[in-house]
């Protein structure tokens, strides 16, 4: 067993060289990876090692970079491709919708598309527009398409090497917010792309989330240990598809579920999460679900960054409605609360 401490972006870093060194077709492409090593520096010293025909500077032109490694995927390589910023991800869209994702369906099966797309997503970092996004609906919402995140470096490390692996186009998004969180990464641990995970196992409150807000549903979980409150966190870790089969076993246990993400409400993986668990355990539920997101808005300006995210706060003022606490909204205590 191979353990090493290492940073959510360093343990990219580490998987993509693995990935390099134990698989010839492998092959990565994108803005700047090569002779700068990227913007967040996850590609550094990749190029001098296994060279500038396997790790390439692509032009300013996502679309081209994703038609690119439709082209290569057809010629028998694995692409993984890196889109610099979420917010630069949209002109690709076209490729990734109309191409990439119906390919293997439109030849009857006979062609995979085993292509990678990393994504960093998401705010945290105080950016400009266009460089904090969380677009992970528009390609939940679309079939043919596998995606993925993830919280923690051995999460980044073991998912993104089940992606490469994977013969289906996988999404890959990683929280730029947490690229310099450390952790232990155990490089012989082998990730799935389906399943969620429960962390912290409690009897109160389900708490669903994924990317960087799983850190705080860990930090809200501890927060409410305080007072008494047990809540059962959720890494959601695929988001589509969804492991809907862990979130509602475990509502089956607390009777309260609360979803938590960036990305905005309207539309989301929070909707469709929750539609899939009133149809599946409606019985179940002692309280209307509830979700912490960010706004239905256009992402605002770095000043106001910390009032769109989900907050410590938000989370725990969601987890006390759901138990008929006082909270920000109802203003009191309803008759009949458990506490």
């Amino acid at each position: 067993m191979t353990v090493e401490t290492l940073s959510l972006g360093a343990a990219v870093g580490r998987a993509l060289a693995d990935a390099l060194e134990g698989d010839p077709d492998v092959v990565l492409m994108g803005e700047d990876i090569g002779r700068l090593g990227g913007v967040f520096r996850v590609t550094d010293g990749l190029q001098a090692r296994f060279g500038a025909e396997r790790v390439i500077d692509a032009p300013l032109a996502e679309s081209a970079i994703v038609g690119t490694a439709v082209g290569m995927a057809y010629r028998g390589a694995r692409p993984v491709v890196e889109i610099q910023f979420d917010g630069f991800v949209f002109p690709a869209l076209d490729q990734i919708v109309t191409q990439l994702s119906r390919l293997h369906y439109r030849t009857h099966g006979r062609l995979r598309m085993p292509v990678t797309i990393r994504v960093p997503f998401g705010g945290g970092i105080g950016s400009v527009e266009h460089h904090a996004e969380s677009p992970e609906a528009y390609f939940a919402h679309t079939p043919g398409l596998r995606v993925v995140t993830a919280w923690s470096p051995q999460e980044a490390y073991s998912t993104l090497r089940a992606a490469i692996a994977s013969d289906d186009p996988v999404v890959f998004l990683e929280p730029k917010a947490r690229y310099w969180s450390k952790g232990e990464v155990d490089t012989a641990l082998v990730r799935d792309l389906d399943t969620a995970e429960v962390l912290v196992r409690g009897r109160d409150v389900t708490l669903a989330a994924y990317g960087a807000v799983v850190q705080t549903a860990l930090d809200a979980a501890l927060a409410a240990r305080d007072e008494g409150i047990e809540i059962e966190v959720i890494d959601l870790r695929s988001i589509s598809p969804l492991d809907v089969d862990t979130v509602v076993a475990s509502v089956e246990r607390t009777g309260r579920l609360v979803v938590a993400h960036e990305a905005p409400a309207e539309v989301s993986v929070s909707s469709e999460l929750i539609a899939s668990v009133v149809e599946r355990a409606f019985g179940a539920l002692e309280a209307t679900p509830e979700r912490v997101t960010g706004y239905d808005t256009p992402y605002p300006p770095s000043a106001l960054e910390s009032h769109y995210l989900p907050s410590l706060d938000r989370i725990l003022d969601a987890v006390d409605r759901s138990l008929g606490r006082r909270s920000s909204r109802t203003g009191l205590v309803l008759e009949g609360s458990a506490r």
